[in-house]
């Protein structure tokens, strides 16, 4: 039996590519643009410049206990193209998720933004048991891009 492990959304945004990418490459945004409603607030972060980043998220949750921290490891960056990031609780390694982010011009004024959670390399059988993926849900990501394309016109 195949299992799906990850869940991806689309959607044309009204917007420059690099005024998206300027959005989500600034971690202080990302509260904003949150459609699970898990993240609180920025612990720590600068602006998104490499792989190899860390920014440290604020975030609340049942499926935690409550309020727990999250250290981001940026795994994929191309100025204007490309943001990834695999999740972890603060202070450990990453277990296995990660968000991406891509982004095609859609020409000067358009940007066709792809959302994708995906914990295919999630191997700890307990872990996959705890938090019942996907945690965050199609639905949530699309509000996420709705939310991307409000901040972006404002």
């Amino acid at each position: 039996m195949s299992e799906d492990t990850k869940v991806t959304v689309e959607r044309t945004i009204a917007a420059p590519v690099d005024a998206v990418f300027d959005i989500l490459s600034n971690p202080n945004r990302h509260p904003a643009l949150d459609g699970s409603g898990f993240i609180r607030s920025v612990d720590h972060a600068d602006r998104i410049q490499k792989v190899g980043d860390v920014f440290t998220m604020n975030m609340q949750g049942d499926h935690m206990g409550g309020e727990y921290k999250t250290d981001n490891h940026v795994s994929g960056y191309v100025k204007d193209k490309l943001l990834a990031w695999k999740t972890a609780p603060a202070g450990t390694e990453p277990p296995g998720w990660e968000w991406l982010w891509e982004l095609e011009p859609q020409g000067p004024g358009e940007t066709l933004v792809r959302h994708t959670y995906d914990w295919s390399k999630v191997t700890d059988k307990k872990l996959r048991e705890k938090v019942k993926f996907p945690l965050v849900t199609e639905d949530q990501l699309a509000d996420t891009l709705a939310r991307l394309a409000a901040e972006t016109s404002s």
